[in-house]
């Protein structure tokens, strides 16, 4: 299975469980690796049967901007799983950062892996 990436995609969304977060859009930094067999786009140069970048980081910021999440993990799981299916995406890393969460680290998140490589 070839892969597919798609990295330091900013994206912002209402997300957190504090009082002080749900008032406010925050930046979430996403690194996708995506299974994908290239070799039938890259055999007649046809952008048809690729994975198309821009239509996937269209839909990212869709599933984003009509988020309201508290957890990062649910934003995760939910955005893999609209991933997966509006693409046939048959495997994926979704690797989610909250930068500027706590002071003490530049960044928290989650890292996840669905489907069969």
């Amino acid at each position: 299975m070839d892969r597919v990436f798609i990295e330091g995609l900013e994206v912002d969304t209402l997300i957190g469980a504090y009082d002080w977060e749900r008032g406010i859009r925050q930046c979430l930094r996403l690194d996708l690796t995506l299974g994908w067999d290239i070799r039938p786009a890259a055999a007649g140069d046809d952008l048809a049967k690729a994975l198309d970048y821009a239509a996937v980081t269209q839909a990212i910021d869709r599933f984003a901007a009509s988020s309201r999440f508290e957890l990062v993990e649910t934003f995760a799981e939910r955005l893999a799983s609209t991933l997966m299916e509006d693409f046939g995406i048959p495997w994926l890393r979704l690797r989610v950062t909250k930068p500027g969460v706590n002071t003490r680290a530049s960044a928290l998140g989650v890292e996840i892996e669905r489907g069969c490589l």
